[in-house]
């Protein structure tokens, strides 16, 4: 994970989407990400270019607490790309959202231009199920992009898939900003309510979002939790073996800072 606070994420993702240049793809992760990264080949490949990985679950900062880490807050995805959009609108930056369930990028549209009236959506995609395995459909959503030139193309395809199509396809869109966004279109749209205030302080959001969709989710959540909490114990105890390698005080060194797109490295 990239250490750096939602103010720094929200500030450099604006300052290259305004500059141009060579897109760069954000990953906002969580511990689903976690366990399939564990055995996902593709995916690993997908974070190892990822310019910008965020730290978007409470349960990473409990893991990076534990394992001495250096992850200062929380960057939630969803509230990341309602600002990115706020920002967008202020800066006249054209923005696209691809994915979703039907009809979810449009009613996220809707609230988000009357919460931000100059903001300029250049257009949405909602591929149909299995498009990344089809070239017509590959093919077709890279036309509806380059025919809207966008800033920041939103993703919002459920994990591995999305961070899969911005590794594979994102970069060679030329759009500067491609970020990965999970079910952000259906909050900010209304489909589906945000959790209050004082349950996301308190880190259960997850636990909101399993009672509202408890069919779906329970596998992802109760089980994918499971083995989450298991991976992070392997790693204490891998750190307090008298073998090991590392101190239990050593800190926990996030991706190299020459990765982050920090301020002052577009400063520069």
């Amino acid at each position: 994970m990239d250490c750096c606070s939602f103010v720094e994420a929200l500030d450099a993702i604006t300052r290259h989407a305004v500059r141009g240049g060579p897109p760069v793809c954000v990953v906002p992760s969580n511990a689903q990400h976690v366990v399939l990264l564990e055995s996902d080949a593709g995916l690993q490949e997908a974070y190892a270019s990822a310019e910008l990985v965020l730290a978007d679950g409470v349960s990473l900062l409990f893991a990076s607490h534990l394992l001495r880490g250096k992850l200062r807050e929380r960057v939630a995805g969803v509230d990341l790309f309602e600002q990115l959009c706020g920002k967008a609108a202020e800066l006249g930056l054209r923005v696209f959202f691809l994915g979703g369930r039907p009809g979810s990028a449009q009613l996220a549209a809707g609230k988000l231009k009357r919460w931000f009236p100059r903001l300029a959506i250049a257009g949405s995609c909602c591929p149909p199920l299995g498009f990344e395995r089809d070239q017509r459909e590959l093919q077709a959503v890279r036309e509806a992009i380059r025919q809207a030139r966008p800033d920041i193309v939103f993703v919002a395809l459920g994990a591995p898939k999305q961070e899969l199509w911005m590794h594979r396809h994102g970069r060679q869109s030329g759009v500067p900003v491609v970020m990965g966004v999970g079910g952000s279109f259906e909050i900010a749209g209304g489909i589906f309510p945000r959790a209050p205030r004082f349950v996301q302080r308190m880190g259960c959001e997850w636990l909101y979002r399993l009672l509202l969709e408890p069919s779906r989710l329970w596998k992802r959540y109760l089980i994918g939790n499971c083995r989450f909490l298991w991976i992070v114990l392997r790693q204490i105890a891998g750190r307090i073996r008298p073998d090991s390698d590392t101190s239990l005080h050593a800190p926990v060194e996030g991706r190299p800072s020459a990765r982050v797109p920090t301020p002052s490295a577009y400063d520069s």
